[in-house]
């Protein structure tokens, strides 16, 4: 074998030994950067889903909760103020029909005791209406703020004794019997109704809605948008109660510190209302002739009427200005 042919020999196996190392070298770059591409796609493939799912599920939860805030702002618009819903907030068992019957009776009785006393009979029809229209509804009103303020002021310790209950491992509907059982009236008799309600098929997104309808308040209002919130998305309950509790203790803190500011302004809009009619009064007992006028000559009808509608609006306006709404 000649030089040559060695020397050929020899590139060819420097060439082939080059060769393969060439392609093991770039097939195991290769490999790596195949398998970083795939671990690259495949850790692209499992964070996306990861952050669709988180992103999906704060999405879902902040549209359920919109909804549910748009369902209790519905129905406090559709909560009218009716006979038959004032009187259920004055805690009275009287049916529509028996209030119109008592308020008819009440009317007449006050036209009869105006015909007695020999009274003009357009006074006499005034009187009637006011008391067999106006006084009835005044009463119900009456009643039914003072027992919503006896309930606004208890529903904060109903509020605690649903959170001690659910730490301490009751369930929530065990915690509204408790309530029902041990809480004054009437915070008792409306948890009490909200327990029937539930232990007899409805949800308690319309107990709750049927309370609300008994019982106008803010307050309800909250506990019911809490509750409703909790069901849809979860999370802790007696964490959310308990930030409702402080928010409702707060509340009425705040509304005892306006009322404390504004009773100046109360008192002289009540000062002020009352003067005219007291002063009339007195001037009427000390001297009827000088007063007498007024009752008996047409031009001191018009008078006493032109009186009675400034003064009225003039206690409207003062009474506009002084009301605060929580």
């Amino acid at each position: 074998m000649d030089g040559t042919t060695l020397l050929l020999i020899a590139i060819l196996g420097f060439v082939i030994v080059g060769g393969l190392g060439f392609v093991l070298a770039g097939g195991g770059q290769a490999d790596g950067k195949a398998s970083k591409r795939v671990q690259a796609l495949a850790g692209g493939k499992t964070d996306k889903p990861r952050a669709r799912t988180a992103a999906d599920v704060a999405g879902v939860r902040r549209k359920q909760i919109q909804q549910t805030l748009k369902a209790a702002e519905r129905q406090e618009r559709r909560a009218k103020l009716t006979i038959e819903a004032r009187l259920r907030q004055a805690g009275l068992k009287l049916t529509v029909r028996n209030f119109w019957i008592l308020c008819g009776v009440v009317g007449g009785l006050v036209f009869l005791s105006a015909l007695i006393l020999k009274a003009n009979l357009l006074i006499a029809v005034g009187f009637a209406f006011a008391a067999g229209f106006g006084l009835p509804r005044w009463v119900i009103g009456f009643l039914a703020k003072r027992r919503m303020k006896k309930f606004t002021e208890e529903f904060p310790n109903a509020t605690d004794v649903i959170v001690r209950g659910i730490k301490s491992g009751l369930p929530v509907h065990d915690c509204l019997k408790v309530i029902g059982k041990e809480s004054p009236e009437p915070l008792a008799g409306e948890f009490r109704k909200l327990v029937e309600a539930t232990g007899m098929g409805m949800s308690i997104d319309q107990a709750l809605e049927k309370m609300y309808e008994r019982m106008p308040t803010s307050e309800v209002r909250f506990f019911a948008i809490v509750l409703s919130i909790q069901q849809k998305t979860g999370g802790n309950l007696a964490e959310a109660l308990g930030n409702l509790s402080t928010v409702l203790r707060a509340r009425k803190l705040m509304v005892e510190k306006i009322k404390a500011m504004s009773g100046e302004a109360v008192a002289s809009a009540g000062i002020i209302g009352a003067l005219p009619p007291a002063v009339m009064t007195m001037v009427f007992v000390t001297t009827p002739s000088y007063m007498l006028p007024l009752f008996t000559d047409p031009r001191g009808h018009l008078l006493l009427l032109g009186a009675g509608v400034w003064m009225g609006t003039g206690v409207f306006v003062m009474r506009r200005m002084i009301n605060f709404k929580f």
